[in-house]
């Protein structure tokens, strides 16, 4: 059977508000040892955005903005897509490798987030599992 999302994805996925500051958000993600927070746009609608630690590097210290006056909602990338549990590894990489994402939110099928994969949980899925061809018959 193939490695899916499910078996590498991280949880629970922490959601900030896209008021919230920079430096807060940059605190979260070093003490929960992450390198994304997802950004609830319209939470209703089941709208996101992700700030990873590529756009504070980036939209942060190079463009030497103030990370405790800067929100969130002004340096994240959105709206994203959302990933499958159910979804092989190499649905998974194929997806991301198109978008240029190194960081998918995971939604149910109501929509709801229940994880997160990164492209270093998939290295870490290969590195410990090998690598099986989901098309090759077992």
């Amino acid at each position: 059977m193939p490695n899916l999302v499910r078996d590498w994805m991280s949880s629970p996925v922490v959601v900030v508000d896209p008021d919230t500051t920079v430096s807060y958000a940059m605190t979260l993600m070093r003490r929960r040892n992450i390198h994304s927070v997802v950004v609830a746009i319209s939470e209703k609608n089941k709208q996101y955005g992700i700030v990873t630690t590529t756009d504070i590097r980036d939209k942060i210290v190079a463009a030497e903005q103030n990370p405790a006056e800067t929100k969130v909602g002004d340096i994240m990338s959105g709206p994203i897509i959302t990933g499958r549990p159910e979804w092989t590894l190499k649905e998974c990489s194929r997806i991301m490798q198109e978008k240029k994402f190194h960081h998918l939110p995971v939604a149910d099928e109501h929509g709801i987030l229940i994880g997160m994969i990164s492209a270093t949980d998939i290295f870490m899925a290969v590195e410990e599992t090998g690598w099986v061809d989901p098309s090759t018959p077992g």
